[in-house]
């Protein structure tokens, strides 16, 4: 009796979409802020809070997480936090410049609700597309 491997239907998956993109700004402020900064990485979030229920939140990084997703966008690179990755599927980060501030901003498809201030958002996570 012969061995022969079981012949097993190859899975087509569909390609996985990029959790966040950058504007232009926003790739070139990350180049900035990251020559400056001690710690190689950017990781983009989420936290509970504010009167909306969720915060979106950057901070420095000195390695990926195990469970972060790596996002390279038009020459930077940033981590997202895998409790985020869900949430900000779709994402386009941005950057808002006045006379008075320069921050990132997020122009979120998930977002369906945002307090006053423009401080906190309400996010559903996203659902796969059949």
């Amino acid at each position: 009796m012969m061995n022969t491997p079981e012949l097993v239907p190859t899975r087509i998956r569909r390609p996985r979409p990029q959790v966040v993109s950058l504007t232009d700004a926003a790739a070139e402020r990350v180049r900035v802020v990251m020559a400056k900064s001690e710690k190689p990485y950017l990781r983009v979030g989420i936290k509970n809070g504010g009167c909306a229920g969720m915060e979106y939140v950057m901070a420095y990084a000195e390695a990926p997480d195990p469970l972060d997703e790596v996002v390279e966008d038009k020459g930077v690179k940033i981590l997202v936090a895998s409790n985020a990755i869900l949430f900000l599927v779709g994402s386009v980060v941005d950057v808002e410049n006045t006379k008075l501030h320069s921050k990132f901003v997020f122009k979120n498809p998930n977002e369906t609700d945002a307090c006053g201030c423009g401080e906190s958002v309400t996010i559903v996570p996203a659902t796969a597309e059949v």
